[in-house]
């Protein structure tokens, strides 16, 4: 019987909030351009602070679906990746055995990617790698988790590789291959000091300009996440 029962997610104030922005958003209530109200009014009205409204539009602009333009306010970005993202999440509640070929794609994307940046890196992109870096590393000292400060890291080596379709790609897979991979194996102690060394290893070498050993750092970092889902196939299959 206790299997008939399934877990609740408790949803914060900033998951509702961002729920209700996406829902406007697939139900075709927001497009692309459409500009928010501002934060003081949006709070008013949904009835919560200032703050729990700015850190859901953040969220948003992370994933690449809002965006904050100097003196033109908060506008709506990135409609394909919004549809799309949400059709893999459902698609991944269907079927874990999809989460295999979604860590296969990430797989083929990040090491190009990685080529790609090792190429094409400005002295900017390597400025924004490092930032990312520390932001990994304040969170991992902390014993916090880092779930979006790892992806921002990846995501930044995407934007180094100068291809927009390759990140937009990579904003729609990664995300979720991310969530599942924490909700469906709890990483080992110590796994975040490892991937910090990892990230690291690759910036190095995307610095220096070395396009095997960076896509090899690449194949390396991402090996634990290709070994689970494996794992996980195997598993469904039998």
């Amino acid at each position: 019987m206790l299997e008939n029962f399934s877990e609740i997610n408790v949803e914060t104030p900033v998951d509702k909030i961002i729920r209700q922005i996406r829902n406007l958003i697939t139900s075709g209530q927001l497009t692309a351009g459409d500009r928010l109200p501002p934060e003081r009014k949006l709070a008013e009205r949904l009835g919560v602070s200032r703050t729990l409204v700015r850190d859901a539009i953040r969220k948003l602009e992370f994933y690449g679906i809002l965006k904050t333009l100097p003196q033109s306010g908060t506008v709506v970005s990135g409609m394909g990746i919004t549809a799309l993202e949400g059709l893999i999440t459902d698609v991944l509640r269907i079927e874990n055995s999809d989460f295999a070929s979604l860590v296969e794609t990430r797989v083929l994307l990040e090491v190009e990617a990685t080529k790609l940046a090792v190429q094409r890196r400005t002295p900017d992109d390597i400025v924004d790698l490092q930032n990312a870096l520390i932001a990994y590393e304040q969170k991992v000292l902390n014993n916090e988790q880092a779930v979006e400060e790892d992806l921002m890291f990846h995501l930044k080596i995407a934007e180094a590789s100068k291809n927009s379709v390759l990140k937009s790609l990579m904003l729609i897979i990664t995300p979720d291959i991310i969530n599942n991979f924490k909700e469906l194996n709890i990483c080992e102690d110590g796994r975040s000091n490892q991937a910090l060394k990892e990230h690291q290893n690759i910036l190095n070498h995307i610095i220096n300009q070395d396009q095997e050993q960076a896509a090899l750092a690449m194949k390396h970092h991402l090996k634990e996440v290709v070994d689970f889902s494996v794992h996980l196939k195997r598993n469904i299959s039998k």
